[in-house]
């Protein structure tokens, strides 16, 4: 690969990632300004291509990035140092200050809002971690028979779960209810409290404790899912604009509806943006898409990622400072420090 040849790659990069159109020798032409003749151009195209780094779609067509293609690109032609203009700096700043800063609501707005500017779609994961725990507990009367639980987490969110009983709630019940949930569940793992301790909370509440037994058991599931991450996925319908790839449509949707398998994936293994082909996806192999993921942090050594689905042809130059900034602010807002500045 010498430099012409990483010229021409990179140049075919950008054209067909413009207009996704196969591109000829001529056109690559006028972006050599004609400085190289068309004929040298076709031979350096051919070499690419036999190279396996350039794809001829048909016969009498130009010539597209293979995969292996845009990973050469992406490995050793992209420039990551871009950086945003001023303008969509403070932009995105505006987003930011108009969302609500709940742990969980902020993950799904952010996620929301980078869709809508980029035109992808986007998923955001919340921290996780085993540490995390419950620091304060209300109860709330919501109807006859039901009562609303709500906990405070120590990354500052706020969780909700109802319990529905068998009878009709007395005044002062809440009250008492939430005394027992501080006492016993609060500052707590999850992996602490198990059936035993479950039991003790029921018998503090008297004889007959254990028809109480839906509340106490709303208190504990809040706490178990406290410290799992939450994945939010947002402007899914975007996709459906490059219909030339409906052949992954379904191993997409697929993979929107499996959790696990989008934690595992937009989760990078460093701090450096990443970018997953779709060809490269063993599990979910989706042609013509890819992952751009970045991590952020959230304080007290949590993390969680947020990334872009979109299609391979994106112009990652363009795409990566804005899903880095997003990745920074969200970062800044969960560990508390934008509310600080």
């Amino acid at each position: 690969m010498d430099d012409r040849k990483r010229r021409v790659l990179r140049t075919i990069v950008a054209l067909y990632g413009a207009d996704g159109e196969p591109v000829g020798s001529g056109l690559l032409a006028q972006e050599f300004d004609h400085a190289v003749s068309s004929a040298t151009l076709r031979n350096e195209m051919a070499a690419l291509t036999k190279l396996g780094l350039l794809e001829q779609p048909h016969t009498s067509a130009g010539r597209v990035p293979s995969t292996k293609g845009y990973r050469y690109y992406i490995d050793n032609l992209l420039d990551t140092g871009a950086s945003l203009y001023p303008k969509e700096k403070q932009q995105i700043e505006a987003m930011f200050r108009e969302m609500d800063h709940d742990p969980e609501r902020l993950a799904e707005s952010a996620a929301k809002a980078l869709a809508d500017m980029t035109g992808y779609c986007v998923v955001a994961t919340t921290p996780k971690s085993e540490d995390l725990h419950i620091v304060h507990y209300e109860v709330m009367q919501v109807g006859r028979f039901t009562a609303a639980v709500l906990a405070v987490t120590s990354a500052g969110g706020v969780r909700t779960r109802t319990a529905k009983l068998d009878f009709e709630l007395k005044p002062g019940d809440a009250q008492m209810l939430a005394k027992v949930l501080n006492t016993f569940f609060t500052f707590r793992r999850a992996v602490d409290v198990n059936e035993e301790e479950m039991k003790a909370a029921a018998e503090s509440l008297g004889r007959g404790g254990v028809v109480y037994y839906p509340v106490l058991s709303a208190a504990v599931k809040i706490l178990r899912e406290a410290g799992k991450p939450s994945v939010y996925l947002e402007g899914q319908q975007n996709l459906l604009n490059y219909a030339q790839h409906e052949d992954s449509f379904r191993t997409l949707m697929e993979f929107f509806g499996d959790d696990e398998a989008i934690k595992r994936y937009i989760s990078p293994k460093s701090e450096r943006t990443t970018v997953l082909l779709g060809d490269e996806m063993s599990e979910y192999r989706m042609p013509g898409f890819c992952i751009m993921t970045k991590r952020y942090l959230a304080g007290g050594g949590l993390t969680g990622a947020i990334g872009i689905v979109g299609p391979t042809r994106m112009p990652y130059k363009e795409m990566i400072p804005r899903l880095e900034y997003f990745a920074l602010l969200l970062g800044e807002c969960m560990s508390g420090k934008a509310q600080e500045e």
